[in-house]
């Protein structure tokens, strides 16, 4: 195998030709892996693999997820398959890293372009780690110290929650990565709603930095792949006619982060009052989580 890697963009992303990802050996799927840690995003022209080979494939990469915990479909082709369609709302266009409202998200996605409009439809992937490079060393510092409560309210399940480092460092390269997201992120738990608030609309807006990002301009039958540990993706809602994904995800760790929360949460320092409803869902999340410690 003689793998043909061409870069996408400056952040991050690149195309991939030269394998057959059907009849990929494992020496095959090590040569991949090397190149996604480089590239973060990788897109393969021309697969067109079967559900079974798309399962097989994502196997080959880590233990797999079930399709999803909140959005899968009982006809799905495999249980193991998330599928996306358009015309049942299937339309990511908000910026996030995949399901961080859980205790260990996803390490990484294998996406199989199923159908593709004619144009539009394209997807847009950001390089958390180069994002978070580019900020101040008094930012960076004081955002290690931090954690952020996410959950999964997108998908109609306010109770599913977790938290997260604010930056989190990638278990295999030791790059530092910053770790909300529009999407599911609610709070920043140290600080009170109102600082979260202003700082996590700056974070989450500063990663959309055209510098950071890649466009990618999909074709029926090709298949992506994805870090999604160390970067956001949204899904540019342009297009006329259907769209349909097909997904498996490789199982994850739970997020580390550079060093352990410097402060206590808010939520332990202040009272609840009419001016901090916005902390009674935090309030709650830690009550209930320290409530299972105790139990355990």
């Amino acid at each position: 195998m003689s793998l043909d890697i061409r870069p996408l963009a400056g952040s991050l992303g690149a195309e991939v030709t030269g394998v057959n990802l059907a009849e990929a050996s494992q020496s095959d799927v090590d040569a991949v892996k090397s190149v996604l840690t480089e590239h973060k995003v990788l897109v393969f022209p021309d697969q067109n693999l079967t559900p079974a080979q798309h399962v097989t494939l994502g196997q080959k990469f880590g233990e797999l997820e079930g399709a999803h915990p909140n959005l899968a479909k009982p006809d799905a082709p495999d249980p193991h398959i998330f599928e996306l369609a358009a015309s049942e709302g299937g339309i990511a266009d908000e910026w996030h890293t995949d399901l961080t409202f859980t205790d260990s998200p996803p390490l990484m996605s294998i996406l199989n372009m199923v159908t593709c409009p004619e144009s539009g439809g394209d997807t847009m992937w950001t390089n958390l780690i180069a994002a978070y490079a580019d900020l101040s060393e008094p930012m960076q510092e004081m955002l290690e110290g931090l954690t952020a409560l996410h959950d999964a309210r997108p998908h109609g399940n306010r109770e599913a929650m977790a938290i997260h480092p604010v930056v989190r460092v990638h278990p295999e390269t030791g790059e530092k990565a910053l770790y909300v997201n529009e999407h599911f992120t609610r709070r920043i738990v140290e600080m009170n709603a109102f600082e979260s608030e202003a700082l996590l609309a700056f974070l989450t807006g500063w990663v959309q930095n055209p510098r950071f990002t890649a466009r990618i301009n999909w074709s029926q039958g090709m298949i992506g792949m994805w870090d999604n540990r160390v970067t956001q993706h949204f899904v540019i809602n342009d297009f006329v006619g259907e769209r349909v994904i097909q997904r498996v995800t490789v199982l994850g760790d739970h997020p580390e982060g550079v060093q352990a929360p410097r402060f206590e949460p808010w939520t332990k320092r202040a009272k609840l009052s009419a001016t901090s409803h916005w902390d009674a869902q935090l309030y709650r999340f830690l009550r209930d989580r320290e409530g299972k410690q105790a139990a355990e």
